[in-house]
């Protein structure tokens, strides 16, 4: 028993440390997951008051937003864009995430020229579905 013990603490059995190597890639592997799989949300950039519909339903998380203010200016991912540039823009996102809907956010006071336009240049951008965003008939919208 005696010659066990010297033979293990000769060969450096007597250690007591921890390798904590596979944990760490376990780790990294779970932060790929979940990096991989979170959907990120883009809102518009400016807050619009929309119009009330009692027939308003919620959007998707895989939504692309475009928001037209009450002077009728063209916002995308924070920035105020041109009208003919939303196109651009709206094919981009698309690219990013092919199949997503489009939601226009046009504010109650805006024009329905602009926001006509806005909606044509989704449209044109391959966008398959393009709605117009309303809040719900009790108010207090998302």
């Amino acid at each position: 028993m005696k010659s066990l013990r010297r033979r293990l603490r000769q060969a450096g059995g007597n250690s007591s440390e921890i390798n904590i190597s596979p944990l760490i890639d376990l780790v990294f592997l779970l932060l790929i997951f979940f990096m991989v799989t979170t959907s990120f949300v883009r809102d518009a950039g400016i807050e619009v008051e929309r119009p009330v519909a009692s027939s308003a339903l919620p959007a998707e998380n895989r939504s692309i937003f475009v928001a037209v203010s009450a002077t009728g200016e063209a916002w995308f991912d924070g920035q105020q864009v041109d009208v003919r540039a939303v196109r651009g823009h709206v094919k981009r996102a698309l690219a990013e995430n092919p199949g997503a809907e489009v939601i226009v956010l046009a504010d109650q006071r805006s024009q329905t020229g602009a926001v006509v336009r806005v909606m044509d240049q989704c449209r044109l951008a391959g966008a398959g579905r393009v709605s117009l965003a309303a809040d719900t008939a009790g108010g207090g919208g998302s």
